[in-house]
């Protein structure tokens, strides 16, 4: 439904977008993720045809977004970062304003029912200028929705809002991932991980990872993670106990306990047990911990940066 082929974007000498390649299928939410600047907004407004790419190709449903524009904008609802919104309108007047530019057929018919998709029907006669942050991101999301596209994307779209509506946009991202394709762009890495079928980290313009999020985790993870609480022993002896088992890499105090990093292919949980017993410490909790999406994020950024 996406087909991104070598897409890249200059500005004057800044490269924003460097050669990526993706695609995204039918019924697949899939999240752009990376930190401000790396190149996502820039990413979804070629794809919209908001602005041209310096260089390769992106389709949508098949269609060109440079030769065949027209197409491809039927066929795309975007909700940009900052929601365009007339705020002396209503909200039911705004929605079907959208509804009619988009040439919608019963656009009356249509306006009140993605109103009602996106709870906000019981507020159509209320002014937009009197809607708060994350009932202007539903509005968004409406204007974005109305001409039923086949591609919804979707930048930043909970940035700003308080947590139970950032609840509920996921929980809409996540209904309109059975009937469109959903491609979104966060820095919220638990976000990603939660809603996503399927994740693209990119930093500095370039794809520097992507795959589901178990996929990622499986490939990315080097070693096992263990979590341990000790009685008795502060920071400074626990490193010093738990950095002289054969296997440990890294020690690192976590909230009451200890991040202990394991090289990969060795088992040293019995170890660990035995070395807080004959250092004259208790040993409260020992369990392993799967790497996150943020924990791959953070390694995989750092890297590039070092390189």
């Amino acid at each position: 439904m996406i087909e991104v082929q070598h897409l890249t974007k200059r500005y004057g000498n800044f490269l924003a977008v460097d050669n990526i390649s993706f695609t995204a299928k039918s019924g697949e939410v899939v999240g752009l993720l990376g930190p401000n600047g790396a190149g996502k907004t820039s990413t979804m407004r070629m794809l919209t045809g908001f602005m041209p790419p310096t260089e390769g190709s992106a389709k949508i449903a098949g269609f060109d977004v440079q030769q065949d524009s027209i197409e491809v904008r039927k066929r795309v609802g975007y909700l940009p970062e900052r929601v365009p919104i007339y705020p002396d309108m209503t909200v039911n007047d705004y929605v079907l304003f959208w509804a009619r530019v988009r040439g919608v057929k019963n656009p009356k018919q249509q306006t009140a029912h993605v109103l009602t998709t996106v709870n906000l029907y019981d507020r159509r006669s209320t002014l937009v200028r009197n809607l708060s942050k994350g009932m202007r991101q539903r509005l968004g999301l409406a204007q974005a929705l109305v001409h039923q596209p086949e591609v919804v994307i979707l930048d930043e779209p909970t940035i700003g809002i308080d947590p139970q509506q950032v609840i509920e946009v996921r929980d809409s991202v996540r209904q309109l991932g059975q009937s469109h394709t959903v491609l979104f762009s966060t820095h919220i890495l638990s976000e990603a991980e939660q809603v996503c079928d399927r994740v693209i980290i990119i930093n500095k313009g370039k794809i520097i990872a992507q795959g589901a999020p178990d996929t990622l985790r499986k490939q990315l993870q080097k070693g096992d993670h263990l979590y341990a609480q000790i009685s008795g022993a502060n920071a400074a002896a626990a490193s010093k106990l738990l950095g002289t088992i054969s296997g440990v890499e890294g020690v690192s105090p976590q909230g009451e306990g200890y991040a202990i990093r394991v090289k990969p292919g060795k088992e040293v949980r019995g170890e660990v047990a035995q070395k807080v017993i004959e250092g004259g410490y208790r040993l409260l909790e020992l369990r392993p911990v799967a790497m996150t999406l943020e924990d791959m994020f953070l390694d995989l950024v750092t890297k590039e940066q070092d390189s």
